[in-house]
């Protein structure tokens, strides 16, 4: 697991996102951090007249608002890549990665089914091998969101690439 060509990818754990069903990630990621040489957060936010305002009538997550602090202790030497989209897979990423070296990026965090998705998705389209660390992960819609994302994944990036 700390093979210097793999690092870290934590989606969107912030205090808005916990809840039943993910309330155990927290942790889970603040102490996997650590085992990687790389360690990136992503942190979602939601501006003023996003689509997500506009079309899925969805207003948390306003840039000063405290939904959008993360949930856990991330290292001091990790990088925090804000986004207000679903996937923080950019070009600027992408050649950070490339910058290190780092051909494969372990993923976890929240909402498995939607932006942990999304993030692996763009990061194999991208050259990048994507593992989903299936058990750091979670939806805030639930268990059953949670497997749909799993399932889905298997298709998009391989079965094996989930584990």
């Amino acid at each position: 697991m700390n093979d210097l060509k793999q690092c870290i990818l934590i989606v969107d754990v912030q205090t808005g996102f916990i809840n039943e069903y993910t309330k155990h990630i927290p942790l889970l990621v603040e102490n996997i951090q650590h085992k990687y040489k790389y360690a990136v957060a992503a942190k979602f936010f939601n501006p003023e007249h996003s689509f997500f305002r506009k079309l899925i009538k969805w207003d948390r997550f306003s840039p000063d608002s405290n939904d959008v602090e993360l949930a856990f202790n991330f290292r001091k030497d990790g990088l925090i890549i804000e986004k207000s989209i679903y996937s923080c897979v950019s070009d600027d990423f992408i050649n950070w990665l490339n910058d290190r070296g780092i051909s494969a990026v372990h993923i976890c965090g929240v909402d498995t089914d939607i932006c942990v998705s999304k993030c692996a998705v763009d990061l194999f389209e991208m050259g990048i091998e994507p593992v989903v660390l299936s058990n750091l992960c979670a939806s805030y819609a639930g268990t059953e969101a949670h497997n749909f994302g799993l399932a889905t994944l298997k298709r998009f990036i391989g079965e094996s690439q989930v584990i």
